[in-house]
């Protein structure tokens, strides 16, 4: 469905240049613009290199394992038909550590391996293997509905992605943007999670 989008927007596009006589214009904009998207590129390279090494360096030292034994309590929460010591626990911690400190490629494996194990869990609650809401195939379950929301609304301390692009794009103060972020995330994050408990108590009615 995108590719269609994507293409309708470049036809009409082309078409209401060639009606008006602005092809050069089309040609210099996608030029300039290539150009900025392999500057840009290599831009974010570097700074999530920088910070996926750190994120690397802190599940080595155990400074991630420390932290999902701290947020375990939030896990019950937001997820209590999860069972305990379930894989997918430890896939949703990491997933949502990443996104906090704001390493949101760093955040998506996480996040796959996580919905992964849901799926596992779903098949296994199918077969009886485990208690809790079973659904049929093809519907998502609570816990993958839960752990899509939280995660598209994530708390971020420190909004890597738009520090890189303000500064690629000349900012004074690039991380000037940290404190809103900090704001409007949080706000997005409180709406989610009580948007998810009032849909799951929904669900059990």
């Amino acid at each position: 469905m995108l590719n269609y989008l994507w293409a309708g927007m470049i036809l009409v596009g082309i078409l209401f240049a060639s009606f008006t006589g602005r092809m050069p214009d089309i040609t210099n904009a996608a030029l300039d613009s290539s150009k900025e998207a392999v500057t840009l590129c290599i831009t974010m390279i570097g700074v999530m290199s920088f910070w996926v090494g750190l994120m690397e360096i802190a599940t080595k030292a155990g400074i991630v394992k420390i932290a999902s034994r701290k947020i375990r309590p939030l896990i019950r929460f937001l997820f209590p038909n999860l069972p305990d010591g379930h894989p997918a626990a430890a896939h949703i911690t990491t997933n949502i550590i990443a996104n906090v400190l704001g390493l949101g490629w760093a955040a998506t494996p996480a996040g796959l391996r996580a919905m992964e194990e849901l799926e596992k869990l779903e098949e296994g609650r199918r077969k009886g293997l485990f208690t809790g809401p079973v659904r049929k195939r093809g519907i998502a379950s609570n816990e993958m509905c839960t752990f899509l929301i939280i995660n598209i609304s994530s708390l971020q301390l420190i909004p890597v992605n738009v520090i890189a692009f303000r500064s690629q794009y000349g900012s004074v103060n690039p991380a000037a943007i940290v404190g809103p972020g900090i704001v409007a995330t949080a706000v997005s994050t409180i709406v989610a999670v009580i948007y998810c408990k009032m849909m799951d108590g929904k669900r059990r009615t």
